[in-house]
């Protein structure tokens, strides 16, 4: 029985530089350079400023939650696990899905994005075609053994943070003057006067905070690789604190500097204004080599999302909670029926070749935004319930190895901060199907648990009772 254990189990492969890597990388992305864009066009200078910083509030009280209990119970799939202990079975089994669904729809949105992009050097080929390319090439790449996907994973996040530093220096040297952009005279300020800040109102923020959790979302993934990252209670906390630093400030100094140069209207979505503005300063080549690092970066996050929603599937395939074929590995230790599984909603991507590109992008991106802020909620409420129960049965605080700061008002704010969200995205027409459709999807999956698995789990865990006493 031992044996069969331990053939089951993923490697702890992953070391310190790739787990901080793969959470950066999670998040660097479509989100930041095609997103960004479309939420200053929705909600103006000042209201995506806003929206990303409360968005940061909100990842902050998360990557916290989610810290201590990966911290004291490293496992892969973590939050889903946290959820079936802390709250319930039902609770977990739901929550599995609900993520394993975002997360897979996300690589769908990321595949589209790239295909979006291509459009820069083959305006004539459909986006759709491309899209089934990256699609083979991922696949590819994840049934790799996790430690080869991880030292990808860690180089081309390594571009991408020097993109983005380099971007910050050339934009903050653009709106100063000291390199030309086109014909337009510096410093750009106009765009960031108080008239201008909220066109459309303080209410849209919240209404466009969809498209900031989207942007933020990957953070998580420190918690479903923690159970294959070496020593987790040093790493871990670690990986929490950068990633958090990093982010918030690139995602912040890319607004602000978007928001001085570009008027709210010229931004959108089939152009990422990162490319837009190397073109402006004029630099050789550097509209291409920015579009290149930037196709690296989105096809890095849906490397990201499909390793997270394997290692997802895989480990509620061992609970119970999903198909057993799906909990079986191949020779080199990779989840291979679930990562043919995940892909299969990442051909949703290819809805490209007969609806418009922006319009699925904008589809999948809801979806995805969705799953994830209810996730969040799941994560925040497990550490609360975590906690209540450790202290009740005996546990000290100080056995903690990693805390969440100002219990229980964290994990309390998070969950309210994140129904609040929802509210506001039911008086948006655009975006309140998907609302009903993510609450409807939760609400079958814990019904589905309790009518059809709940018997189930329960017969299996007398079995493995008599089992030990016969031992």
């Amino acid at each position: 029985m031992e044996g069969i254990k331990n053939h089951e189990q993923l490697n702890r492969s992953m070391k310190k530089r790739h787990l901080f890597m793969l959470s950066l990388g999670g998040v660097i992305g479509t989100g930041l350079f095609l997103n960004a864009g479309y939420t200053i066009n929705q909600a103006g200078a000042g209201g995506a400023l806003v929206g990303y910083l409360i968005g940061g509030v909100i990842l902050y009280m998360v990557m916290v939650c989610l810290g201590e209990l990966a911290v004291h119970m490293p496992v892969t799939g973590s939050f889903q696990k946290y959820a079936a202990n802390y709250i319930g079975p039902s609770a977990g089994f739901a929550l599995g899905w609900m993520y394993f669904v975002g997360s897979a729809a996300t690589a769908g949105v990321e595949f589209t994005a790239a295909g979006i992009l291509m459009k820069h050097w083959f305006p004539h080929t459909p986006v759709w075609i491309w899209c089934a390319v990256f699609i083979v090439l991922l696949f590819a790449l994840n049934a790799l053994t996790t430690k080869g996907f991880a030292e990808a994973e860690y180089w081309f996040a390594g571009i991408k943070v020097i993109a983005v530093i380099a971007f910050i220096f050339i934009g903050i040297a653009g709106i100063f003057g000291m390199i030309p952009l086109a014909d337009r005279p510096a410093p750009f300020f106009e765009n960031l006067a108080p008239a201008g800040l909220f066109p459309a109102g303080i209410a849209i923020v919240f209404v466009t905070m969809m498209n900031v959790i989207f942007s933020y979302q990957g953070s998580e993934l420190i918690g479903i690789a923690a159970g294959e990252s070496e020593e987790p209670e040093k790493n871990i906390p670690r990986a929490i604190r950068n990633v958090l630093f990093r982010i918030i400030v690139f995602y912040i100094a890319s607004i602000i500097i978007l928001s001085a140069i570009f008027p709210a209207s010229e931004l959108g979505l089939l152009e990422s204004p990162f490319v837009t503005l190397m073109e402006l300063a004029g630099v050789p080549y550097a509209a291409s080599i920015m579009n290149f690092i930037i196709l690296t970066a989105i096809l890095s996050v849906g490397n990201s999302c499909l390793y997270a929603s394997t290692r997802l599937l895989w480990a509620m395939a061992h609970d119970g909670m999903a198909p057993k074929v799906f909990g079986k590995l191949s020779k080199r230790k990779v989840p291979l029926n679930a990562l043919l599984f995940t892909m299969s909603f990442s051909l949703l991507s290819l809805l490209t070749s007969f609806i418009a590109a922006d319009t699925v992008f904008v589809l999948l991106m809801s979806i995805a935004g969705i799953s994830v802020t209810i996730s969040w909620m799941g994560i925040a409420l497990s550490q609360y319930m975590f906690r209540k129960k450790f202290l009740k049965g005996g546990g000290k605080l100080e056995e903690l190895k990693y805390k969440v700061p100002w219990y229980p008002f964290v994990p309390l704010f998070c969950v309210g901060f994140c129904l609040l969200i929802l509210g506001f995205l039911l008086f948006d027409p655009t975006q309140r199907i998907g609302v009903l459709y993510g609450i409807g999807f939760l609400i079958a999956c814990v019904l589905f648990y309790k009518l059809k698995l709940a018997k189930k789990a329960s017969l299996s865990e007398q079995a493995d009772t008599e089992d030990e006493h016969i031992i």
